[in-house]
């Protein structure tokens, strides 16, 4: 098919997915966007003892220039206080602060919520934002909980809750081995953020039972895609390869490279697709003929698809998908503070984690995070879930 006619039979569908799948996309990208300085490691977040219920102030990217900045800190605000009002109210109290999506903005929140007494971080959102509220609160002993999903900007005295690439990766990688599909091929943007997402993969790997035989890059453009696609077909089949890993979303490169794939013969039942973002979001994605028999992972339906009608139940309307990680983050402060412990890393990194909205998660010792996660397969353009959320953990978290 040339790029014009593939142009035609596509832009239909990205128009319809840009809105839906940006909101999901926003979390994913968060990974590779804004980079920041280290941050600094402080006193590691032992956490500060008090009276009463803990004080958790809310960074929220209110007043941003970015145009959905504010809709997304309005869904985080919501979801915190619908987590605040299930534990009852006495356990936590929340204050918001807008940071503008800045450091800047950022550092001026972090440091008027510790004059304020704040016991805990939650959020902010941007990795480079996360990067000035942890070196802003590094001489104290609060933990900042940010909704990034960035390792590269975790520890010290900062937690990452969105689920990470490499988390992701694993269970993947670890449900394709065990079906047999253990000779992966990475495909990948060539900017910034296909190359974090190649990088995590491979990290990923280690002790999944999968092997990567190599990864094909491509401009982020229809004509790049393109002409990659034949070359990495040529490699799947120089390799053994049995399964291709693709790493792009649905509001960008993933419905032109899983198209152009298959018709190089790729993502059939000897080479099935894996994907690395959420092929749900939009519901439209699910029809993209490339995807058919693929598998991707996505959150604990059911525990998910709970939180999403009583938010919508509370507010009239379904949350933004980060919205899940402020109910998480006071979930997971309010289970502790509950046991009269303080909140702090040894409580934060407690083995056996937290209930969340997608299932159980847990906080890690250098700051990342583990996330239980299904695995589920496109079949006649619906999601069949093929390897449940596990609910507890095995082996250390910290």
């Amino acid at each position: 098919m040339s790029i014009r006619g593939l142009r035609a039979r596509l832009v239909s569908f990205m128009r319809r997915a840009r809105k839906g799948a940006a909101l999901i996309a926003a979390s994913a990208t968060l990974a590779a966007c804004n980079v920041g300085g280290p941050v600094l490691s402080g006193s590691g977040a032992g956490g500060v003892q008090g009276d009463g219920p803990v004080r958790v102030a809310l960074l929220v990217p209110q007043g941003s220039a970015r145009p959905t900045d504010d809709l997304i800190a309005r869904n985080l605000e919501n979801a915190a206080r619908l987590a605040v009002a299930d534990l009852g109210g006495a356990t936590v109290t929340l204050n918001v602060y807008p940071t503008q999506g800045t450091p800047a903005g950022a550092t001026a929140a972090a440091e008027a919520a510790l004059s304020a007494g704040a016991q805990v971080i939650l959020g902010p959102l941007y990795q480079d934002n996360a990067v000035a509220v942890g070196n802003a609160v590094s001489g104290s002993a609060v933990p900042v909980l940010s909704f990034s999903n960035n390792t590269a900007i975790a520890g010290g005295n900062v937690w990452v809750l969105g689920n990470t690439f490499e988390n992701t990766a694993r269970r993947v990688l670890g449900f394709a081995a065990a079906q047999g599909r253990n000779r992966v091929l990475v495909t990948h943007a060539s900017d910034e953020a296909g190359t974090v997402a190649n990088a995590a993969i491979a990290r990923a790997a280690g002790g999944t039972g999968a092997q990567i035989t190599g990864s094909v890059p491509y401009q982020l453009s229809q004509q790049g895609i393109a002409a990659a696609a034949p070359q990495i077909a040529e490699r799947a089949e120089a390799t053994g390869t049995n399964a291709v890993f693709l790493t792009g979303n649905t509001s960008a490169d993933l419905p032109v490279i899983s198209q152009l794939l298959s018709e190089q013969g790729l993502g059939d039942e000897e080479t099935r697709f894996l994907g690395l973002t959420r092929w749900d979001i939009p519901t439209d994605a699910l029809s993209l003929p490339g995807l058919q028999g693929g598998y991707f992972a996505l959150p604990d339906p059911a525990p998910l698809a709970q939180f999403n009608a009583r938010y919508a139940g509370a507010y009239g309307a379904q949350p933004h998908p980060l919205a899940s990680l402020a109910y998480d983050g006071v979930a997971a402060i309010g289970a502790i503070a509950g046991r009269g412990q303080t909140v702090g890393r040894g409580t934060l990194t407690a083995n056996a984690g937290f209930a969340g909205t997608g299932g159980v998660f847990r906080l890690r010792g250098d700051g990342t995070n583990d996330r239980a996660l299904a695995v589920a397969q496109i079949v006649n353009r619906q999601i069949q879930v093929v390897s449940p959320a596990p609910n507890s953990f095995g082996g250390a978290g910290s």
